[in-house]
């Protein structure tokens, strides 16, 4: 308590938030380390064990080692229990300790939630929490009842049905792309049901929170005047359009190369899973070493942009790569003003898009160099994908992952903590306090382009 103490006096929130992943990722590693954890004879080296601890926090769900032959009963739960705590988020967990013993929530824990939650206002940010917990934890139980029940087909006993479902739906929903099949969900790829009860999960938990809350609210009826914030319509919006154009895009790619043969409907499946599990989870359906390298550049696409905020998801986020699609065409139109569904967007906005943008960037291409050195044995495209994976908190693979070397392992690490806490907070973290500047220089126009 008094390390904690000491992190809320000597930082700005956006440090604490960084250090306090720290802390979980250390916390996660020692979870995973405990005695029963590992099967009998297995033995996961410190590197190892430190990777699937920052996959799971992150909820990223690449792994170096096969979850189902390397971990115990124990060890899953553990697993899991790590998984909950990256999907809900440090100061979510937090503030629901808090409540459970009746501590007051001051000033500065809403601070830190405000910022481990991207929020612009201190007011009803502990509503927030409240509400994410109970929509999230809502999303794992209906989904756990449907798989396990649906699951008693599949295994012999209810126990093993439930041991599958319950994990199944944690991590779908969580989108943190664990398995215990050993073999993702390639062994449902005829199963429509699981598939796609598998999505909505997905879907549902990368989306946005403060969609999801709103959409209650909507359904709820308590206020007649209830209008969606710019946030929501802005949200659903591309990410629904990202789900269609990386649809089709896949299915037109594949087509008359490893969709070829599949029936029409089998196809379509195929491809809206693979569009849907991009964007965050990570689960395939099929062998994605199969796809030709235009898909494995789409799929690259889609994970680099990720989810939405204030999701369980990484990537830049949909909000930002909209802003900046935003931004292009009024550019073009020679308007000022960037306007979207009657409302204008402030220019700050605008600035944090590109930022991310470019930071992002500079941060795969030189991850992307770096991997080039040490994994003589990759080809770029695999390189890429892994890396735009982990910086997506995705955790699909083309195999590259359980072959890195201790210096790509720390690469990816790096990548997915960042993924996880955010650019701009990782950035500001970074920065330090702010300063505000009581003078300006003279302004002076540069020549561009």
């Amino acid at each position: 308590m008094g390390t904690v103490k000491d992190i809320n006096k000597r930082t700005t929130p956006f440090q604490a938030i960084v250090s306090y992943y720290f802390v979980a990722i250390a916390i996660s590693f020692i979870l995973l380390s405990l005695p029963g954890v590992h099967q009998n004879g297995v033995h996961v080296s410190f590197l190892d064990s430190l990777f699937t601890a920052v996959s799971a926090v992150s909820v990223t769900g690449l792994s170096v080692v096969n979850i189902s032959e390397t971990y115990t009963t124990f060890g899953i739960v553990m697993l899991l229990l790590i998984m909950q705590l990256g999907a809900i988020g440090i100061m979510s967990l937090g503030t629901f300790t808090w409540l459970l013993f009746g501590k007051k929530i001051g000033l500065r824990e809403r601070q830190l939630i405000m910022v481990d939650h991207n929020q612009y206002n201190l007011s009803g940010v502990v509503h927030l929490i409240k509400e994410i917990l109970k929509i999230l934890l809502a999303i794992e139980f209906i989904g756990a009842i449907i798989l396990t029940l649906y699951f008693t087909q599949y295994f012999g006993t209810f126990k093993e049905a439930l041991y599958n479902g319950l994990f199944a739906a944690i991590s779908a929903t969580t989108n943190s792309g664990f398995d215990i099949t050993g073999s993702s969900l390639v062994p449902f790829h005829h199963d429509y049901f699981v598939q796609l009860i598998n999505m909505i999960m997905m879907a549902l938990g990368t989306i946005g929170f403060p969609v999801l809350i709103e959409v209650k609210r909507f359904l709820s009826n308590t206020d007649r005047h209830f209008k969606f914030s710019l946030f929501t319509k802005i949200t659903t919006s591309t990410y629904l359009i990202l789900f269609v154009v990386g649809t089709f895009g896949i299915l037109i790619l594949e087509s008359f190369h490893s969709f070829k043969g599949m029936s029409w409907h089998e196809a379509l499946f195929t491809a809206m899973f693979h569009s849907l599990s991009a964007r965050s989870s990570g689960f395939i359906t099929v062998d994605i070493t199969k796809f030709n390298e235009a898909t494995d550049i789409l799929l690259s696409v889609l994970m680099f942009i990720g989810a939405s905020p204030n999701s369980v998801g990484g990537g830049i986020r949909t909000t930002t790569f909209a802003v900046a699609i935003l931004f292009l065409v009024n550019f073009a139109r020679n308007k000022q003003e960037i306007q979207v569904f009657h409302r204008e967007i402030h220019l700050i906005d605008v600035y944090r898009s590109y930022v991310v943008i470019i930071l992002s960037i500079f941060m795969v291409v030189v991850a992307t160099m770096a991997l080039t050195l040490s994994e003589k044995h990759a080809t770029l495209m695999q390189i890429i994908f892994e890396i735009t994976s982990a910086f997506g908190t995705v955790g699909m693979s083309l195999g590259l992952t359980e072959q890195l070397s201790a210096f790509g392992k720390v690469v990816m690490i790096v990548l997915m903590f960042i993924g996880r806490v955010g650019i701009i907070s990782f950035l500001y973290s970074i920065g330090g306090k702010s300063e505000k500047t009581n003078y300006h220089y003279p302004k002076e126009r540069v020549i561009i382009g």
